[in-house]
């Protein structure tokens, strides 16, 4: 590993970009300290950190994939948040619209037109959050905005906006000139940047005895075992054999290889979590401004976090979207018409229907245990902080996001190493990052 890391910085090339993409990184941060003009960041702060231990809102959850600009009420309050809700749709609309559909399979050209409208719809949804937000700010939240009005609102707005196009530019400067997967890295150095306080607060809570020698032992290797099983089932995959058939073309003898589709055991990610979390947090956003009613005080209490209702609607919600994102993504009659056109089959399979009922299968079998245990680590943070008394966040989104991001940046620089014949991070298989 520690030979691996020294030949990073024997590449010109790969240490160039490694360099240019911790600059744009340190950037960032840098800008995440900028406050928006006209907000109190205390009040901010105090209001989102008493609604998390209340049981947590939209701007709870929002904050933590900003990184905690929202608490502070920095120029990148939004993060990129807006850019991810827009690919999402994008993506999700590529298999019911069939324009979307037809840009899809248009290659390179295509792909420019998405991105063009991807960055279109970003602005569109960030004015619209950015909007909302600060209206919110200065009529819900009692003190945040001392000096409230048009000036305040118009302001915000095109702070937030601004440096949601900022943030999406460095991230493409880090996906053209740097490692790559630049809006991925932006996400993980803001979700990773909490962790050290997280740690320095816990060894502080041991050194005054509020916790244990032995507690915080057991907590960091449940932390280990826990990242460990997260990376094993990103990467684990299913493959199903392809064979092709020998083609005579001229002189030349085309397929007669064996190959296969691997099926990874959750296709989907961390997409259903992002959408299970979006719409149980949605009802308790909308009862703080009902501050007075007993019903919707009731709700809050049944869809709080280690409630059992809460708890049950969350893990069924994480299964029913890891299947439907799953299928929006993956479509089988594609892949096995794909094949059949190629002269592909599945050994034992006959092309077409069979092909695609088989694939269909499969799919629905391994998609069950990897959106449970998602499932699982998306609710391991409130048994954390009840068993352990955990002082950060430790595990659900973030830790998934942490893990994808790690093994897609590591597959990168270990492409890099092979390619100029220098030993990779692993001797004996191969990292995989979450897209092939």
């Amino acid at each position: 590993m520690w030979k691996s890391i020294s030949n990073i910085f024997k590449i010109p090339d790969l240490k160039k970009k490694i360099l240019f993409t911790a600059l744009i990184l340190v950037i960032y941060r840098l800008g995440s300290y900028i406050p928006v003009p006209g907000i109190n960041s205390d009040a901010l702060s105090q209001f989102i950190g008493g609604a998390n231990q209340a049981g947590g809102n939209l701007f709870g959850m929002f904050d933590l994939f900003v990184g905690g600009n929202l608490g502070r009420a920095s120029v990148f309050a939004l993060g990129i948040m807006p850019y991810i809700t827009t690919s999402i749709v994008i993506q999700l609309l590529g298999g019911v619209i069939p324009f979307f559909e037809r840009l899809k399979k248009e290659g390179a050209e295509g792909q420019k037109k998405i991105a063009q409208y991807t960055r279109y719809g970003t602005v569109f949804i960030a004015a619209f959050n950015a909007m909302g937000i600060s209206m919110f700010l200065q009529s819900g939240v009692e003190g945040a905005v001392p000096n409230p009005g048009f000036l305040f609102i118009f302001t915000s707005v095109v702070t937030m906006v601004t440096g949601v196009m900022f943030i999406m530019w460095l991230g493409e400067q880090i996906t053209e000139h740097g490692i790559g997967n630049g809006i991925s890295l932006i996400i993980f150095a803001g979700i990773i940047a909490r962790y050290p306080a997280g740690f320095a607060q816990m060894f502080q809570m041991v050194r005054v005895g509020a916790m244990s020698i032995f507690m915080a032992i057991a907590v960091l290797l449940v932390m280990v075992v826990v990242t460990a099983s997260v990376v094993l089932v990103t990467e684990g995959i299913r493959k199903i054999p392809v064979q092709y058939a020998k083609r005579i073309v001229g002189r030349k003898v085309y397929g007669g290889q064996s190959t296969h589709i691997p099926l990874k055991v959750n296709t989907a990610g961390v997409i259903p979590i992002i959408f299970a979390s979006s719409i149980l947090m949605f009802p308790r956003t909308i009862a703080t401004f009902f501050k007075d009613s007993d019903f919707m005080n009731a709700l809050v209490g049944y869809l709080s976090p280690g409630a059992f209702l809460y708890t049950t609607l969350y893990v069924t919600l994480i299964i029913f979207f890891a299947y439907f994102y799953t299928a929006m993504v993956l479509n089988p009659i594609e892949m096995a018409e794909n094949m059949k056109k190629y002269g592909g089959f599945i050994p034992g399979r006959k092309p077409g229907k069979k092909t695609s009922d088989y694939i269909n299968n499969v799919l629905t079998r391994i998609t069950l245990p990897g959106a449970a245990f998602f499932a699982f680590i998306a609710v391991m943070p409130e048994f954390m902080s009840k068993w352990a008394n955990l002082p950060f966040y430790f595990g659900g989104t973030g830790l998934i996001i942490i893990v994808g991001v790690a093994l897609d940046t590591l597959q990168q620089i270990e492409s890099h190493l092979v390619m100029r014949h220098y030993e990779g991070f692993m001797k004996k298989g191969k990292l995989r990052g979450r897209r092939r």
